[in-house]
């Protein structure tokens, strides 16, 4: 079977350049994926070639991230909603109308936003290790961050922006995953996400997002409320060795979508880089069945 190439594209939002990849057929049913932090759209280039004979995928770069536009933070208001208004521009500028949600990390609030602000476009939700639980906030490695978005002083930046160091990022990705799968880890994916998250202005931008998570909390009932109401098809296929978002975090989806289909995989925080093959599986079965595309 011939694969089918993934083009890097690129949209206007608001004046602002935003970086994206997009394969499969332009009439396909869409794959909106969202990735997290401090990563980018490259997080999904193993997946998305498995999955673009059937779907139509795309995967933006957010503002200050990747490839795309990233104004300082003088210029631009880094927050959660924000970004999620910015990204629901960028689907309606590409003429999307109704899309399945992939969200991981910082992509779960921000696609759980568009969600709640057009639950009619949302035919499905792949949360890998995207969070909407208290349960499933990691204690050790959010108490700097709960510190930060408590009072935010230059005593409390300080452990924080270790999260965006190399070594930072490389715990991200190597912490809980089992010896027989750290050699499918790609050491270029920290390289290339710490080189990122060098550049000047990024610590003003990361800071600010970080410090803003609050707001999600605060978003967490409202997204509860959703599920409960919209009934909208979930599969979780969560790095159960995260311990960023932790698997009660995956678990606690049941608590208001019954029907929630869980996966708890023998990885970490990225599951893509370990097993996207299984992971490419479970979301084709879960969407041909559970929405007939």
């Amino acid at each position: 079977m011939s694969v089918l190439p993934t083009h890097h594209r690129t949209a206007t939002v608001r004046g602002h350049e935003i970086s994206y990849r997009e394969a499969g057929p332009a009439d396909a049913p869409v794959l909106l994926l969202l990735h997290g932090f401090p990563t980018s759209s490259r997080m999904f280039r193993d997946l998305i070639p498995l999955l673009a004979d059937r779907y139509r995928l795309i995967a933006p770069d957010h503002l200050g991230f990747g490839r795309s536009d990233a104004p300082s933070a003088a210029d631009f208001a880094y927050t959660f909603a924000e970004l999620a208004a910015l990204t629901a521009e960028f689907t309606e500028t590409l003429g999307l109308e109704r899309y399945a949600l992939y969200i991981q990390d910082y992509g779960s609030p921000i696609g759980l936003r568009l969600a709640l602000a057009h639950p009619e476009r949302v035919t499905a939700i792949i949360s890998q290790n995207g969070n909407a639980y208290d349960e499933g906030l990691g204690a050790e490695a959010w108490a700097p961050v709960l510190a930060l978005i408590e009072n935010r002083t230059p005593e409390t930046e300080e452990p924080v922006r270790g999260i965006r160091s190399l070594d930072g990022i490389r715990w991200q990705y190597e912490t809980g995953v089992p010896a027989e799968f750290r050699d499918l880890l790609d050491p270029d994916s920290w390289h290339h996400d710490a080189a990122l998250m060098a550049r000047e202005g990024q610590d003003e931008i990361q800071l600010g997002l970080i410090a803003d998570y609050g707001s999600n909390f605060a978003l967490y009932p409202a997204f509860q409320e959703y599920f409960r109401t919209s009934r909208v098809p979930l599969l979780a296929v969560w790095g159960e060795g995260d311990q960023v978002f932790v698997p009660a975090g995956a678990e606690a989806f049941r608590r208001d979508l019954p029907d929630a289909e869980i996966h708890l995989l023998p990885t970490g925080h990225f599951a893509l880089e370990t097993h996207a093959p299984q992971i490419a599986e479970l979301i084709g079965d879960f969407l041909k069945r559970r929405t007939g595309e």
